[in-house]
């Protein structure tokens, strides 16, 4: 789960290093699906196109939309805000998530799970504090990021029903791909050697990222495993530190605490619930 964070983290840091270097964050999400599409092209040759069939191509487009929203939303705001911020806001999905099993999946959520959610959205307060500093616009994509994510997730729980997660992989990167080309195509230029590497290195830290995560939640239970996704939020103040100069307030450790304890609670409760080990669906 460490390691996971580590590349997760770093991955922040080469989206951010793109965009200083005058690449525009269209450009930039559209080579980050296109790598990880490549990625996937292994897969493809072992499995062929039956492994893709499904009855339910509805539910993939808009889980596809909604990862792009999200990933969209989170890539402008690690371009605009501290790196260990827009982290920090981010450990409010699992809060949204709550409140749409409660809308979409109709489960059913008691008064210590709404506790929890009350507690986290305090938390994200905390570092935005209204009408003390004025919201960024990179705030508000950093929560609209976590909220879509949250969306996607819902669409995965639901779609886990009947298909595979190779299956929900690949549509996924599939759906997104054209998506991301349409607005890339109004903003290119042609990136430098130095830039693909850079592109190469952000594809290959989201793979063992969420290769990693995966792992974690497969050899360990969620209970133990998840409060180790802290140390994302420590690894992107490190980075944002050292390679860009970025000091995260004392507002910010302090909220992201407080969310994160909620989302590590409401956790515990749904593993404890469904006794099943949830996998978090990593989009970035």
């Amino acid at each position: 789960m460490v390691i996971g964070c580590l590349f997760l983290a770093g991955l922040g840091g080469l989206i951010k290093y793109l965009a200083d270097s005058g690449m525009h964050v269209f450009e930039i999400v559209f080579l980050r699906n296109l790598a990880g599409l490549i990625v996937l092209i292994p897969w493809f040759l072992k499995n062929g196109t039956s492994a893709m069939k499904t009855q339910r191509p509805g539910l993939y487009f808009v889980r596809g939309l909604f990862g792009f929203i999200s990933m969209l939303a989170w890539f402008w705001a690690v371009t605009t805000i501290p790196l260990a911020e827009a982290v920090a806001l981010n450990f409010t999905a699992p809060i949204f998530g709550t409140v749409l099993a409660i809308f979409v999946l109709r489960e059913v959520v008691r008064l210590r799970r709404w506790v929890a959610i009350i507690v986290g959205f305090l938390g994200a307060m905390i570092i935005l504090r209204p009408g003390a500093i004025e919201p960024s616009t990179g705030t508000y994509l950093a929560l609209l990021a976590a909220a879509t994510m949250a969306c996607s997730i819902t669409c995965v729980k639901m779609l886990s029903r009947t298909e595979s997660t190779p299956a929900m992989v690949a549509w996924a990167q599939i759906i997104i791909l054209p998506m991301s080309f349409l607005p890339a195509m109004y903003v290119w230029e042609m990136p430098s050697l130095e830039a693909l590497v850079v592109v190469a290195a952000m594809g290959l830290c989201a793979t063992f990222g969420h290769l990693f995560f995966t792992r974690a939640y497969a050899i360990a239970d969620a209970t133990y495993v998840m409060p180790f996704d802290f140390s994302r939020l420590i690894f992107s103040a490190i980075i944002g530190f050292i390679f860009f100069a970025q000091e995260p307030d004392i507002y910010v450790w302090v909220g992201a605490a407080v969310i994160f304890a909620s989302s590590v609670y409401i956790a515990m409760r749904e593993a404890k619930n469904s006794d099943q080990k949830p996998v978090p669906d990593i989009k970035a």
